[in-house]
């Protein structure tokens, strides 16, 4: 066994757990931390995909009596009927772009620069969203019309790009809409699951040939350390965002993306297009 690889998979996991939920990017980390790690390559890219499972499932853990309340009620409950058709609304925009361009997005924007130019841009973004953005008209997710769950959506679709950050697309994209942050938040968390889910199957499915039984003590820790970090993180967000803004998480985009724009600029980035 090597220590170094589980070391290395150890951190990752724990990168994806602490980035997917926080606005500030997990394929942005994994893409740069896997970069300074020397941890690249398809074997390196079938993992960073297998992990995003362990980060989901802290979701479904977490909100598993919610979840199984809501597909017991779908029948007699017209909230819950509502909030799946809202979940189904803003998964299709990102679902159908993300199948029709995966491949050029992966080709051309998977790299350190691009990502430290959208971590940048996106900071910039939350910073005016939360000056300026007019949110409260709806304090829950069991209040949101389909027009706010395509709101949601269309937000998705812009972190496609990496380094934009899904969490943050559609925390910021709801509040824009007029969510509350905390029903932004929460609904995010929400539509994490069919999309996390979506995404990672369909990747896996392409990639699994790749891997070999020597890979299952990496992928393994990868997978436990993004599912316990992701307990931790998810609860501390929805306790964060009760009471204080996404300024600080936008700032420190805004600094680590500029800090990597700048090591670029003098340490110019090769990678083999994908």
């Amino acid at each position: 066994m090597d220590v170094l690889l589980i070391l290395k998979a150890l951190i990752l996991g724990l990168v994806e757990a602490a980035s997917e939920f926080l606005p500030i990017s997990s394929t942005g980390h994994l893409i740069i931390v896997g970069d300074f790690l020397d941890f690249t390559g398809p074997r390196a890219e079938t993992f960073e995909i297998f992990i995003q499972l362990g980060a989901i499932l802290s979701v479904v853990w977490i909100y598993r009596e919610r979840l199984r309340d809501t597909i017991l009620n779908l029948n007699g409950d017209p909230k819950a009927r509502r909030l799946v058709l809202n979940l189904a609304i803003s998964f299709v925009p990102a679902a159908i772009l993300g199948f029709l361009l995966h491949r050029q997005i992966t080709r051309y924007l998977f790299n350190p620069v691009s990502v430290a130019g959208a971590l940048v841009v996106g900071g910039i973004a939350i910073l005016l969203i939360e000056r300026y953005a007019r949110a409260g008209r709806v304090q829950a997710v069991e209040e949101m019309t389909w027009r706010d769950a395509l709101v949601v959506g269309i937000a998705q679709s812009v972190a496609l790009f990496p380094g934009v950050s899904r969490s943050g697309a559609t925390i910021m994209g709801g509040m824009l809409g007029g969510l509350s942050r905390f029903a932004a938040t929460e609904f995010s968390f929400f539509l994490a699951i069919p999309t996390m889910f979506a995404a990672t199957v369909y990747s896996l499915a392409k990639e699994w040939s790749r891997l070999t039984m020597a890979d299952i003590p990496i992928f393994a820790v990868g997978f436990v350390a993004a599912f316990v970090g992701g307990l931790a993180v998810v609860r501390f967000l929805l306790a964060y965002v009760g009471q204080h803004s996404f300024a600080p998480f936008a700032w420190y985009r805004i600094v680590f993306g500029g800090l990597l724009l700048a090591y670029f600029h003098y340490h110019p980035w090769v990678g083999n297009g994908g």
